[in-house]
This record gives structure tokens, sequence and C-alpha cells, in this order.
């Protein structure tokens, strides 16, 4: 079975500092594979050389303390570690002609601030890696959850509804082939770039999703995977200027970011897009927001791509200084552009939540109910919970209760279900 990307308690260590450990280990883990990956060229290895810093940690910071900088501790840990690989091996030499001359000076102290524009150029080189053609779209997508969204094989495959043995499989499975190609630790360029770029913008999309809303767990929200998604599709946006789905993804992840503060309470629980204060959304980037789709728009020759159109549906919310004030007509008309170019029982549930508002949710729930039968969406828990919505507005309170709590019973994250048993005893008889 494929190791976890979290380790056992370490002899000594209490149980509370073994949790904090692992906590900024999970942060911090992309950043630091990205890292070694860029010295040894294999993210197998570098991943591995990254557990071991933490093993190191667990071993060291519950007696030492906790640095004031854990992430560049587990960072020149790590690379201490790569060095050290490498300098074992046989082929010490001709690895050390294909690093330069980095290698021979020492990596910096723990408490020596990493450079972010390093962290970043290698966590994009990381993503066009993770996403090259040699491997399947489905390994692909495993193993950049795996590597930068820091999620577990279990968690991997409960969002993408697959045996966890099968997740295990294709991670293992894919960095061996990376290896075995010998495949670049870098950003292409040209027509190698273009061939990945829209796996590179998907990955980059599911890393910006699970931060903004976690697969499972206590935590709606990851901010740090947020923020890791977004720096990397700015970057990616200066890198391929004319590429207009590279500014419609960077527009879409920017509108949603400007949420954040206003999606969770104080206690962590989620709140509905139309009960959230609009005033804690954050302007300035709703204001990148718009500048990204209008960069989209200009360099665009032929018909809005997916991510556009997405980002196009996020700025009517953007542009709504209230809930009442949106525009769910033109919102519809827009996910029936989405759903004929990115065909999705996901996109067409979207759709009929803005159907609903726009034409009232009878008409709206004969297109949800269209959607029962898809096996896609037999274990997703937002269609039972926008079917009880529906059924609530109708005066349906008996089945809307019923599909509140089979919402609440596929619902993987702790505030999720919470919200959702919430719901299902507001509308009880």
């Amino acid at each position: 079975m494929e190791p976890q990307p979290t380790a056992a308690r370490a002899p000594g260590a209490p149980a509370p500092a073994a949790r904090a450990i692992e906590t900024v280990f999970r942060l911090e883990s992309p950043r630091v594979v990205a890292g070694v990956a860029r010295i040894v060229r294999d993210v197998g290895i570098a991943e591995e050389l990254a557990q071991d810093a933490l093993v190191a940690a667990l071993e060291r910071w519950p007696r030492d303390g906790v640095p004031d900088n854990p992430g560049a501790w587990l960072m020149a840990t790590a690379r201490h570690r790569a060095v050290d690989l490498i300098r074992r091996r046989e082929t010490y030499a001709r690895k050390l002609a294909e690093i330069g001359r980095d290698l021979e000076a020492a990596p910096p102290a723990y408490d020596e601030p990493a450079d972010p524009d390093d962290i970043d150029d290698d966590l994009l080189r990381l993503v066009f890696t993770t996403c090259h053609p040699v491997l399947s779209p489905e390994a692909r997508t495993a193993l950049t959850l795996r590597l930068l969204g820091g999620l577990s094989t279990a968690e991997i495959a409960r969002a993408q509804l697959v045996p966890e043995r099968t997740i295990a499989q294709r991670i293992v499975r894919a960095k061996r082939t990376l290896a075995k190609k010998n495949v670049a630790f870098e950003v292409p360029c040209g027509p190698d770039r273009e061939a990945r770029l829209g796996s590179v913008l998907d990955v980059i999309y599911l890393i910006f999703n699970e931060g903004y809303a976690a697969t499972a767990g206590d935590d709606l929200v990851r901010p740090g995977l947020c923020e890791d998604a977004l720096r990397l599709a700015r970057l990616l946006s200066g890198l391929m200027p004319k590429e207009p789905e590279v500014h419609g993804l960077t527009a879409l992840l920017e509108f949603q970011a400007s949420r954040t503060a206003a999606r969770t309470g104080p206690d962590g629980s989620p709140v509905l897009l139309r009960d959230q204060n609009r005033r804690r959304w954050n302007r300035m980037l709703v204001a990148r927001g718009i500048r990204a789709l209008e960069r989209a728009d200009a360099t665009e020759t032929g018909a809005p791509g997916p991510y556009a159109l997405q980002a196009a549906i996020a700025a009517c919310h953007a542009h709504a200084y209230t809930y009442e004030e949106t525009d769910w007509r033109t919102i519809a008309t827009l996910y029936g552009l989405l759903a004929a170019r990115a065909p999705s029982p996901v996109v067409e549930l979207n759709r009929a939540v803005a159907v609903s508002m726009a034409d009232g949710p009878a008409e709206a729930l004969d297109l949800v109910d269209a959607l029962v039968a898809e096996p896609a969406l037999r274990g997703y828990h937002l269609l039972p919970s926008v079917r009880g919505d529906l059924l609530s507005r109708l005066g349906r309170t008996a089945e809307a209760r019923a599909e509140f709590v089979r919402a609440a019973g596929l619902a993987r994250n702790e505030k999720e279900r919470e919200l959702l048993l919430r719901r299902a005893h507001e509308v009880a008889p």
C-alpha cells in the first residue's frame, strides 16, 4: 500500500505535538517535495525525503521546540538528505554535472527564509512534471492531489469516488513511470508546454477546490492550498500571456478567493452564498478577477473556453452587491453554454440551481430529477442537498428533510455535514 503523507508518532512525541507537526507538514509538503525534486529529479524519491524530514521533526521538535520557520527547517532537512543521497550514489559525478554547482554550497540553515520566487517556480515545475503525457489523466490527477494537494490516498479515493487500492496503485505506477521515462523536472517550452496546458489548468483548479471546500476533515477551508493554486495560476498567466484559458482560470480563482473570508462563520461553519456578508468579499481580488477576465476576452479568437465561462459566472456574483441583485438569468444562460462546451452532470446541477432562481423551483426540480440516475452523482452529496432545497421551497418539507439527511450521510466534511443536518432540522414538519 502506498505510504501516507503523514507519519506515525515518534517515540517520546506527545500526541498533540505530533498532530501539530503533521499539520505543519501537510501545509508545507508540496513546497518541500517540489524543492527537493529539483535536486534529485525524481518525484518519488523527493516525497520519501520529505517524509524523512517529517520523521526528523517528530523526533526533534517536541524536544528542542518548533523552529521559527518550520517550513524552511523541513526544506533544509530534506535538501541535506537529498545532497547526502546523491553523494552516496556512484553516479554522483554525472548528477553533479546535470544540476551545476548548486550542490557544492551548503543548503541554507533552517531559519533562513526561502526565496518565494524559487518556491513558486519549483511548484510550477512540479505541476508540469506530474501532468506529463506519459501518465494517464487519472494518474496525473491522483499524483498531483497527493504531491501538491497534500491529500492522503484515502482522501483522494473519496474525492475521485474510486477504491483506495486503485488510487494507491495509480500513484505508485505514476512515480515509477516518471522515473523510468526520465521525465525532466522543468517547465517545458513551445509545443510540449501547450500539450500539457489543459492538464495543468485542471490540476491547479483541483488544488484550489480542495482548499476552497475540503473533501474531508474538520475544516471547510484550507487557505494554503487556495493561495498556492492562485499563485500558480498567476505565474502561468505571466508565462503564457496569449492563452485565454490561462487568464480565464486565473480570473475564476481570483473571484472565488475573494469570498473566502465570508464563507465561514466564527466557529468555522459554512455560510451559504445567499447569507454571506458581501462587504467581507475582497474587492481587490474581485478587481484582479475582472482584469484577468478582460485579458481572457481580449486574447480569445473563438468561443470562450470552460474556465472563461466559469469566470464569467463568478463575475456575475461579484458584480451583485446583494444576493437579490444577482443576474440569475444570465448565469443560467452561461451555464447552458458551459454545458454545451464541457458537458458534465455537475454543470447541469449548477445550471438547475440558476434556473431555480431565474424561473422558479418547479422547473429546476425537473432538471435535478433527470440527474438522479447519473452514476457520476451517485455519491455526490450536493445532489440531494440541491433537491432538498428545491423541495423545501415548494413546501414539500417532509421530502426535503429526507433529502438533507441523505446529503449529510454522503458528506465527508464535518462542517458540511453539520450544516446539512441543521437544514434538515429547520425544515422538519
